[in-house]
C-alpha cells in the first residue's frame, strides 16, 4: 500500500530521479535515495515544509542535482519504475530510514551535514537523518 499518492506519471519522476542520483550505487543506493525523497514528502519539517507530492519533492529548489542534467529527462526504465513503486509503497532500509539528507562527499562523512548527525554510509553517499527535536514527525510517519 502507498505511503504518499503517487500516479504513473509521479512513479516515472521518481524513477527517473532514482536513476539520475544514484545508478552507480546499484538497486540499494537507488532504493536508499527513494527512502529519502518519501521521507521528504512524509515529514513536513526542517527544509521540507509544505512538500506533499513527489514533483513538489523532485523539483524543490536545489534539493537535486540531477535535475539539472540531461541524463534525469531520459525516459524511466521498468527496472527503475519498480524501485520507485518499493519507496511508494514504504520501503526504508538503512541508513534511508529516518534520513532526509544524503550527498557524496570527496572524502569521509562529515560527523554533520545541515547541523544534522551522520547515520550511516552506503558506498559513497553520506545519510543524514535530524534529531527528534528538529523533525519528531519523521519518527512517526509510517
Amino acid at each position: 500500500m502507498a505511503v504518499v499518492k503517487a500516479r504513473a506519471s509521479d512513479i516515472d519522476l521518481l524513477a527517473r530521479l532514482l536513476r539520475a542520483e544514484a545508478e552507480g550505487e546499484g538497486e540499494q543506493g537507488m532504493l536508499l535515495v527513494g527512502a529519502v525523497g518519501i521521507n521528504r514528502i512524509r515529514a513536513n519539517c526542517s527544509d521540507f515544509k509544505g512538500i506533499r507530492t513527489i514533483p513538489q519533492m523532485v523539483f524543490q529548489p536545489h534539493a537535486f542535482e540531477a535535475t539539472i542534467h540531461g541524463y534525469f529527462y531520459q525516459k524511466a526504465r521498468d527496472k527503475d519504475r519498480r524501485l520507485a513503486r518499493k519507496s511508494i509503497n514504504g520501503e526504508r532500509p538503512w541508513p534511508a530510514k529516518f534520513a532526509l539528507w544524503y550527498f557524496n562527499p570527496p572524502a569521509n562523512c562529515p560527523s554533520t551535514w545541515y547541523n544534522q548527525p551522520f547515520v550511516g554510509r552506503y558506498k559513497s553517499h553520506c545519510f543524514y537523518e535530524p534529531t527528534g527535536v528538529e523533525c519528531e514527525n519523521i519518527y512517526n510517519t509510517f
